[in-house]
């Protein structure tokens, strides 16, 4: 029998398992250059659409992934937030990554921190994982914000693997966040 995903609340927002209607705007979210800056390129609609398969396919595997962000009292498309395989080609590997999307309409709100904590609770608490880790680009700086206004504690700066020498998103830092050192929320 296959189980339910969850959906995991917070103070503002809801994070629930992904339903057809968010694809368009998950793809537009993708194909949006100033949303996409600090990956190499921006998506096409047919790889959104291949991202979002292999999300559920994740998620009904482990009963978690990437969750589609909403807002409490509006069910409208904000981005993503959640858990996935870290690539096995890094230097943490193998471990847990915590990530975000956000739609630029959903950018300075405090949504990707609010978002992340509920999904580290979750993390934690419900899937009893020991540690969960970030990344991004050391260009990055406000998601790396995010890391650091979660409690994670920066471990290292490595080379993306899959992105080309000498390219400016190249070099990443990623963080790190033991169930030890977790606060729930609430």
């Amino acid at each position: 029998m296959k189980e339910k995903i969850l959906t995991l609340e917070s103070a503002r927002l809801r994070l629930r398992p992904w339903e057809d209607r968010d694809i368009a705007p998950f793809c537009a979210m993708n194909a949006c250059p100033d949303v996409m800056r600090f990956f190499p390129d921006v998506m096409t609609t047919a790889q959104s659409e291949e991202m979002v398969g292999i999300i559920r396919e994740r998620f009904a595997q482990n009963q978690w992934g990437l969750w589609v962000v909403v807002e409490k009292d509006q069910d409208q498309f904000l981005g993503f937030t959640g858990l996935n395989p870290a690539p096995l080609n890094l230097p943490f590997s193998p471990a847990v990554e915590i990530g975000w999307r956000l739609t630029k309409a959903a950018w300075g709100k405090g949504y990707a921190t609010e978002a992340a904590r509920a999904v580290l609770d979750a993390a934690f608490s419900l899937y009893h994982l020991t540690d969960v880790v970030a990344f991004t680009a050391q260009i990055n700086q406000p998601s790396e914000r995010v890391m650091q206004k979660l409690g994670m504690v920066r471990q290292g700066v490595f080379d993306h693997p899959r992105v080309a020498e000498m390219h400016p998103l190249r070099q990443h830092v990623w963080y790190q966040i033991q169930h030890k050192n977790w606060t729930p929320q609430g």
